[in-house]
């Protein structure tokens, strides 16, 4: 039995969602970042809920296909048997006679690789179509946390900063927006850890290509964030420059 150390759970990435949620809430009440934190929390129940469905689905389905191309197999096997009997037993003396024999038994083994290959693939592939619809909304859920952090720039806290009509209000102070990026950090991380969710109901490689890919999007979005808290930082260490 695997240790629960060798694969991502579901319960302890939902409650650190929710322990976030609950921090956003404590410092920033009424902030859509907060309603983020509860849709990416509602996200992790439908991935562990989906994937739990489709482990029962797959347990039963599998079998089911596995029979079907044992039965594939019989079929195919029981022609092939019969046609070539049928053509010893006519035993044509011209050889060209034999060309639509070889040319039907090739037809037949073409299908029948086909019919085996598509019933082998149906469990992965029944899988695949909700996996990947909620990867698609992990990905989504990303860019709309990157969208929270696009304008909370720490340049706009110098005092020598000159806003024009069409700057965005900044309504936080430097302690505020340190940690309004930090949270923004954390659900980006945590998207991540979601889709990770997802690489563990599958082995499909379009599920896992496209996990690696969400993955890859939140730690980009995540560097973007600590460059700007670096900057942060360094203005803290002269208070002249800040607001």
């Amino acid at each position: 039995m695997p240790s629960p150390l060798e694969r991502v759970q579901a319960a302890p990435v939902l409650a650190t969602v929710r322990r976030l949620e609950q921090r956003i809430a404590a410092r920033f009440p009424g902030r859509g970042l907060n309603r983020v934190a509860g849709e990416l929390a509602g996200l992790v129940e439908t991935v562990d809920s989906s994937t739990a469905t489709a482990r029962g689905r797959r347990s039963w389905l599998r079998p089911l296909s596995r029979f079907g191309i044992v039965a594939v197999l019989v079929v195919t096997g029981t022609v092939m048997v019969l046609a070539i009997r049928s053509a010893l037993a006519d035993a044509p003396d011209d050889g060209l006679a034999w060309i639509p024999l070889l040319e039907s038994s090739v037809n037949d083994l073409v299908f029948a690789a086909l019919a085996i290959w598509f019933l082998y693939s149906v469990p992965e592939r029944l899988q695949r179509a909700s996996l990947l619809a909620l990867l698609h909304r992990l990905r989504s859920l990303a860019h709309i946390v990157d969208m929270h952090q696009l304008t909370k720039d720490p340049e706009r806290l110098r005092t020598e900063f000159v806003p024009t009509d069409a700057s965005v209000p900044m309504d936080l102070d430097t302690d505020e927006l340190e940690h309004y990026l930090d949270y923004c950090s954390e659900l980006l991380s945590l998207v991540g850890k979601t889709a990770a969710l997802c690489a563990e109901a599958s082995r499909d490689p379009v599920v896992l290509d496209t996990v690696s890919t969400v993955e890859t999007l939140t730690v980009s979005l995540e560097r973007k964030i600590w460059q700007k808290i670096a900057v942060l930082n360094h203005h803290r260490e002269s208070p002249d420059s800040l607001a």
